[in-house]
């Protein structure tokens, strides 16, 4: 495999729980080198949190694994002097240092951007937190689905009769990790004209409301009032059929939007719908609409009216369930489910990186790593006396696990 679109960047991850780790992570894929800077002992918080409570074979997290491939880990105690001088000689050699503490944490534990621009002025200094740097609430824990209700995506999903809502999956944290991926790369070329560092400040709740444009372009410039529909309408603001239908042997997506209604009266073959062929009525009587429609879709299966309606160039898709979702035959087409080979546990498969890059793709070449897996691999690269290396961990400053065996070269 060829050089890496990012290889030879170097970065300082002091990032845990998900959106600064999916940040780094899609760095990583694209081939920049991660040293994931943890605590000693237990690691990232991540680590200690999972689903359904169990463990991939009772060892690791899929939630710290979700996020934290292609990263070695050195595990220190950041509030040690000696580590601190061992931190501040790795920020000068690194291009990127990545952080999601509360604000206030870095600069109190000595990390924070002005200390490290002085450090190394080229330095781009990515901050992800829930609510900005400053403001009323800068102190409020900022979650994932805190901000789902606070800045009303929530609000905007499920039915008339439900409460408000959350998603079935971390929305806010995957876009503010996004977001800070394209802020770190913009800064890293500026940084290439200019030859100066900038700090990149993101959080979960801009993020989230730039996921909302649309809706908050249209309640910001237009006196409307709105609510959620009581039927499987997919947008609060949207007309019928756009919706989720029943039937036979499951749902079915149906995504039609503007004049073309009358052929899906023509595939569903029920001419009284017509009565429906007006697109104020049909977000006026939106709910009727959907009954009505789904009154039809139930008497055959999915795949009948798939077909049928592909047929006739309607947008309409299967619903599937997500545990089948690596049967799909375009996900297994794309390969967008890969495996790799994990030294404590074994072969896992996951979700690959989402990018292609014709020259220079994107792959998966390390496991998640164990707490403090690399601290010495990484320590001795940055020339850390040997003696003081054992000194600290001694002294318990540093840590490192191995398991069972490192983990193996990814393929």
């Amino acid at each position: 495999m060829g050089k890496k679109a990012l290889e030879g960047i170097r970065v300082l991850d002091f990032s845990q729980l998900l959106a600064g780790p999916y940040a780094t992570q899609m760095l990583g894929d694209l081939g920049a080198e991660i040293i994931k800077i943890e605590r000693t002992g237990t690691g990232d918080q991540y680590r200690g949190m999972t689903f359904f409570a169990r463990y991939i074979k009772d060892k690791q997290s899929p939630l710290f694994m979700a996020w934290n491939r292609n990263k070695r880990s050195l595990a220190a105690n950041l509030r040690n002097e000696d580590v601190k001088k061992i931190i501040y000689d790795m920020v000068k050699e690194a291009d990127v240092v990545v952080e999601n503490f509360r604000p206030g944490v870095m600069d109190r534990l000595g990390y924070g951007y002005e200390k490290l621009k002085e450090i190394n002025p080229r330095i781009v200094y990515a901050s992800n937190s829930g609510y900005g740097p400053t403001g009323p609430y800068v102190k409020r824990p900022g979650q994932d689905m805190l901000v789902q209700g606070m800045v009303g995506l929530a609000s905007m999903t499920g039915r008339k009769d439900w409460a408000p809502h959350p998603l079935g999956t971390t929305l806010p944290d995957v876009l503010s990790g996004l977001h800070m991926v394209y802020g770190i790369l913009a800064a890293l070329l500026s940084c290439q004209r200019t030859g100066e560092g900038q700090h990149v400040e993101v959080d979960l709740m801009r993020s989230t409301m730039a996921l909302e444009s649309q809706a908050l372009m249209t309640l910001l410039n237009m006196d409307v009032d709105w609510e959620r529909p009581a039927s499987g309408i997919g947008h609060p603001f949207q007309s019928a059929p756009f919706g989720m239908y029943a039937c036979e042997d499951g749902y079915i997506s149906i995504a039609i939007m503007g004049n073309t209604f009358h052929v899906l009266v023509e595939v569903l073959e029920a001419p009284e719908l017509m009565k429906y062929d007006d697109p104020d009525i049909r977000f006026e009587k939106r709910d009727e609409v959907f009954f009505a429609i789904e009154a039809v879709t139930k008497t055959k299966p999915v795949d009948y009216w798939v077909e049928k309606m592909l047929e006739r160039d309607i947008w309409v898709a299967k619903v599937e369930e997500i545990d089948n979702i690596d049967q799909n035959p375009q996900v297994q087409h794309m390969h967008a489910i890969t495996e790799y080979q994990h030294g404590q546990v074994g072969k896992i498969r996951c979700v690959a990186p989402a990018v292609t890059l014709s020259n220079t793709p994107a792959a998966i070449e390390m496991a998640p790593p164990l707490v403090g897996e690399h601290t010495r691999e990484i320590l001795k690269e940055f020339h850390v006396d040997d003696a003081l290396v054992e000194k600290l961990f001694a002294e318990g400053a540093l840590s490192e696990d191995h398991g069972n065996g490192k983990g193996e070269t990814c393929h």
